[in-house]
C-alpha cells in the first residue's frame, strides 16, 4: 500500500527572500524508506540556501516525485501523481520549469518512463539522491554553488529537512538498503540491488541528530531488520544496534518494522524484553502459512516454524504485538492451503494483520509460474480474512478497556482532545487513541491514558490522572 507524503509546513513567503531563489514541492509515494530519502533530498537541496520548500505545487518552481515501483497498482499510482504533476508545469500561470521524477518506479522503469513520459525533465534512481542538487539548478539554468556536502553519510544532514515534513516527534531510520533474500514475488532486489547496512557508528550519529531535533519516535526501517550487519559485519547485528541506540540521551520510544520472521533470532527477543523503551511490538512479514505455498514464494519458514516464533515472542516479550502481512492468491495456492492459513491466523491472534492479493509482477520467477489464481478468486479470500482479523482486532481493543497505557501523543483535535498512539501502533499504520486531557500536551509527550472505549479500530480515553474527575 502506497501512502502519499507532502511537505507540510510552508516557512512563510521564503521565495522571495535575499538568498533564496527557487521553491521546491517534493511529494512521496510509497513505504517508510521511501520517506527517508525524501527527506535526504530535501536536507541536500536545503544545505545550499538556494531552495525552499513549498506545500502548493502552482508555487513551486521545481517538482520532485519520489515514485515507489513496487506493484502495479504503486506504478499506476506514480504515474497518475506524475501527470498531475505535470499540469502545473503546463499551466502558464505557474512558475513550474522542472519536473524531476526519482524513486523506485523511475529505477525499476527508466528507460521506459523516458520514453512514456515526456513530461519528466530528468528521471532518476534510488541510488541517485546525492545528484538531486545539481540535477534541480542545472534543469533551473544554474551552477552548483560551492558549499560544503556532507557525504559521509546522508542520514546525517537530515535535521535540515526535519521540520518541513509531518510528525517531526516521529523519525524514520533506515539502516540498511537493498535485499538478498531471493523472494520469487518481490522486484526489490532489482530495484534497490543487494543487502547493504549502514555503519553502527553512522546510525547512532543520524539517531541523536534526529533525538535533537525533537524525534521521540524511532522506527528502524529496511527491506529486513532483522538481517542487518550480516553483510557488514559477519553476523547479525540488529540486537547490538537496538542496545545501542536504547542508550541514547532521552530514551526515545524505538521500533523495529519489516523483519523478516526467518531471521528474528533469540539475541534480538532478548533485547526487546529487556529493553523498556523498545516497543514491545515487532512487524515480521509472514507472507504465509503453508510451508508449500511458503517454498514457492522462496521464503526458508514453516507453518511449525512460524506458530514456535509466535509462541517464543509473547513468552519472551508478554504483551507485545505482532504485526504481519499476508499475501493470498500466490500462484498454486489450493482451496485446502487457503483453508490452513486461515485457520493459521484464527489460532495465531495476530494483533495487526494486513492482507493483499498477490500482484503477477514482470520480471519475476512467481510471474511465469503455473496455476495462477483468478483475481475474483484473490479478493474473496483477501476480503474472509480480513473479517476474520477485524474480529480478532475487536475482541483485543475491547480487551484495553478500563487499562491504564502510555500513550505518545501525535497531535491535537481540539482544545483538549488529543491523537496519541500505544506502543502497540505504528504511526500512520495502526490504530490510534483519541484522548481527553484539560493539562496541554504536544506531539512527541509520551503520557498515561485511561482506555473507556473501543469502536471498530481505534481506542478512546482519558488522561490517566483526570480519569477519576
Amino acid at each position: 500500500m502506497t501512502r502519499n507524503i507532502d511537505i507540510t509546513q510552508e516557512k512563510g513567503n521564503v521565495c522571495e527572500d535575499a538568498g533564496i531563489s527557487f521553491c521546491v514541492y517534493l511529494i512521496t509515494l510509497g513505504c517508510d524508506k521511501n520517506r527517508v530519502d525524501s527527506e535526504v533530498m530535501l536536507a541536500r537541496l536545503l544545505e545550499t540556501r538556494r531552495f525552499t520548500p513549498v506545500t502548493d505545487p502552482q508555487k513551486a518552481d521545481a517538482i520532485i516525485v519520489n515514485t515507489c515501483g513496487f506493484i502495479r497498482e504503486a506504478t499506476q499510482e506514480s504515474i497518475d501523481t506524475i501527470l498531475e504533476m505535470a499540469s502545473y508545469k503546463a499551466d502558464a500561470s505557474s512558475p513550474c520549469r522542472a519536473l524531476i521524477v526519482t524513486g523506485c518506479m523511475s529505477e525499476r522503469y527508466r528507460e521506459d518512463a523516458k520514453t512514456a513520459i515526456p513530461e519528466a525533465d530528468a528521471i532518476l534512481g534510488v541510488k541517485d539522491t546525492e545528484t538531486i542538487v545539481q540535477v534541480v539548478l542545472k534543469l533551473m539554468g544554474e551552477q552548483c554553488p560551492a558549499v560544503p556536502m556532507i557525504k559521509s553519510d546522508p542520514g546525517l544532514i537530515r535535521s535540515l529537512s526535519r521540520s518541513y515534513f509531518q510528525a517531526g516527534h516521529v523519525a524514520h531510520v533506515k539502516i540498511s538498503d537493498g535485499c538478498d533474500n531471493a523472494c520469487t514475488y518481490c522486484t526489490i532486489p532489482a530495484i534497490r540491488g543487494a543487502y547493504t547496512s549502514r555503519p553502527i557508528q553512522d546510525i547512532l550519529a543520524e539517531c541523536m541528530v534526529l533525538i535533537e531535533s525533537g524525534a521521540r519516535e524511532l522506527v528502524l526501517v529496511a527491506q529486513d531488520t532483522a538481517l542487518y550487519g550480516v553483510d557488514l559485519y559477519g553476523k547479525p547485528r540488529l540486537h547490538e544496534l537496538i542496545r545501542a541506540i536504547a542508550n541514547l540521551p532521552g530514551s526515545p520510544w524505538i521500533r523495529l518494522m519489516y523483519a523478516y520472521p526467518e531471521h528474528i533470532t533469540p539475541n534480538i527477543i532478548t533485547a526487546m524484553a529487556e529493553l523498556t523503551n523498545v516497543c514491545k511490538y515487532i512487524d515480521m512479514p509472514i507472507q504465509h502459512s503453508e510451508t508449500a505455498v511458503l517454498k514457492r514464494m522462496g521464503r526458508p519458514s514453516t507453518r511449525e516454524g512460524l506458530l514456535t516464533l509466535i509462541h517464543n515472542l509473547r513468552e519472551k516479550i508478554p504483551g507485545i504485538a505482532l504485526r504481519t502481512t499476508i499475501m493470498v492468491g500466490f500462484p498454486g495456492e489450493t482451496v485446502e492451503n487457503f483453508r490452513s492459513l486461515y485457520d493459521f491466523v484464527k489460532e495465531a491472534r495476530f494483533d495487526r494483520l494486513g492482507v493483499f492479493p498477490y500482484s503477477r509482477e514482470e520480471g519475476t520467477p512467481a510471474a511465469i509460474m503455473p496455476q495462477q489464481v483468478k483475481e475474483d478468486v484473490k479478493h474473496t479470500r483477501r476480503d474472509r480474512l480480513m473479517r476474520l482479523q477485524q474480529k480478532i482486532h475487536q475482541e483485543k481493543q475491547q480487551a484495553k478497556i478500563g487499562h491504564t497505557i502510555q500513550v505518545i501523543v501525535d497531535e491535537a483535535l481540539e482544545s483538549n482532545i488529543y491523537v496519541g498512539r500505544t506502543q502497540h501502533d505504528a504511526y500512520e499504520v495502526d490504530a490510534v487513541v483519541r484522548f481527553v486531557a484539560s493539562t496541554r500536551l504536544n506531539p512527541g509527550d509520551i503520557v498515561h491514558v485511561t482506555i473507556t472505549g473501543a469502536d471498530d479500530y481505534d481506542l478512546q480515553g482519558v488522561l490517566g490522572n483526570e480519569s477519576s474527575k
